[in-house]
């Protein structure tokens, strides 16, 4: 059903151009008819003072008006691209339908209609659409015989037609005018069709338009609750960890401080009298302290990446971006010109931990599908240069992962600068302590 509705519209402008083909033919046919009578009677003599004026041959009238018209249909089928084309083809359309008119001695214009519902399938802007057909509207009526036989002297339909009786003539200008009015109730037929599919488009586009917002604020109302799930989820992340941590602090540190704070307090009870039964407590002590840092070192060491456990720096980097890469599908391109090698782990730590929270935080906030992370050492200094593609941010407002990177470096007395005018950019610095001069790493 749809679709022949949207059928519809090529369909009356195909009967429109059939019924032309009909009109211009019969109005041919009969004209011809009428001046070939004319010269087969004798009679031409006295036409031509009627008249003053030399007719076409009739032999040519129907080859030209045939032709021309074939002409016409052939630049209405022609669909422009830009609008200077299709001006220019309105134009040659124009003056097709004034030659086909000169033809038929200005006894029928209603080609122009075609060009008319032409534009009208061309033109969505009103203002446009409206400045066009009343420009061809105003070529309509001056292709009216009665108005241009005013200043020219042309033979009318009605002089040519003067060959058959009074009642065929009558006759037959009626069977013109029923035609000529058909194709105008077929160019108002056409022209509503087209005004009630714009209408019912523009209600379809008004409807999709009133879904989509819905499931916009839909989906708005999603990522509110998704945001709120996650940072509710991060805080219980958090908190889980600060109890993790506290348990673990309890567990080893209180454990083996109970013990010593307690075993010290014996040796000074044990100090004057029996110094042997202090030096085994002592060492007791000793033991319990031992122990208590192989705890506290197992518990910083769970904190660490665990690529830092089984590679060295440089390849944990790597591994980490390319990991990053693979699972987000952001480029990222990093240019390593330092082995990286000779630092201690908190060193490393918090070289790694820069690099992972700027890219995590270009991809999360930034939104952002490049990244380029440049490591390089400049004599005694590392430097960290770190670039993205994103949004970026012109107020810049410190949150956990800057804070938290400035923490970090002003451990290792190194600094942090960031700027979000295009994308965002990182660059920060840090001391290397094993060694001042440039080496070949």
């Amino acid at each position: 059903m749809e679709r022949e509705r949207e059928r519809f519209p090529d369909l009356v402008l195909s009967t429109m151009k059939n019924l032309n083909m009909v009109i211009i033919l019969y109005m041919t046919m009969v004209t011809v008819y009428s001046l070939s009578g004319y010269i087969y009677e004798n009679s031409a003599m006295e036409f031509l003072i009627r008249v003053k004026r030399l007719p076409m041959e009739p032999w040519k009238l129907p080859v030209l008006s045939i032709g021309l018209y074939l002409c016409l249909l052939l630049l209405l089928s022609i669909r422009c691209k830009n609008k200077s084309h299709f001006l220019l083809k309105t134009i040659l359309e124009l003056g097709i339908v004034f030659a086909i008119s000169y033809v038929l001695n200005f006894g029928y214009a209603g080609m122009v209609l075609l060009i008319i519902a032409d534009t009208m399938s061309y033109f969505s802007d009103m203002k446009q659409r409206m400045l066009l057909v009343t420009s061809i509207c105003v070529v309509y009526i001056l292709l009216d015989y009665d108005l241009l036989s005013a200043g020219y002297h042309i033979v009318s339909t009605e002089d040519c037609w003067a060959y058959y009786s009074r009642e065929v003539q009558s006759l037959l200008l009626g069977v013109r005018n029923i035609l000529n009015s058909l194709n105008t109730i077929v160019f108002i037929s056409y022209a509503i069709v087209m005004i009630l599919t714009e209408v019912r488009e523009k209600e379809r586009i008004w409807g999709l338009n009133e879904k989509l917002n819905a499931a916009n604020q839909e989906l708005k109302m999603a990522n509110e609750k998704l945001e709120e799930y996650a940072r509710e989820s991060e805080r219980a992340a958090e908190t889980k960890e600060r109890n993790r941590l506290a348990r673990e602090i309890h567990d080893t540190l209180g454990h083996s401080l109970t013990g010593i704070i307690t075993g010290i307090d014996a040796c000074v009870m044990l100090v004057d009298i029996a110094p042997e039964a202090t030096k085994e407590q002592l060492r007791a002590i000793a033991g319990v302290a031992r122990q208590g840092i192989k705890d506290v070192r197992r518990s910083v060491k769970a904190l660490r990446p665990d690529a830092l456990e089984s590679l060295d720096l440089k390849s944990a980097l790597i591994q980490m971006m390319e990991e990053t890469q693979h699972s987000t599908g952001v480029e990222i391109v990093y240019q390593i010109e330092s082995a990286l090698k000779g630092f201690n782990k908190d060193e490393e730590d918090v070289i790694y931990r820069i690099v992972q929270e700027s890219i995590t935080n270009a991809i999360r906030h930034g939104k952002a599908n490049h990244v380029q992370v440049q490591i390089s050492r400049n004599f005694n200094m590392l430097k960290i240069h770190i670039e993205d593609n994103g949004v970026g941010c012109g107020n810049i407002q410190k949150g956990f992962g800057l804070h938290h990177m400035e923490e970090r470096l002003d451990m290792l007395k190194g600094s942090l600068s960031y700027h979000g005018d295009h994308g965002f950019v990182i660059d920060a610095s840090i001391p290397i302590r094993w060694g001042t001069e440039e080496e070949n790493d």
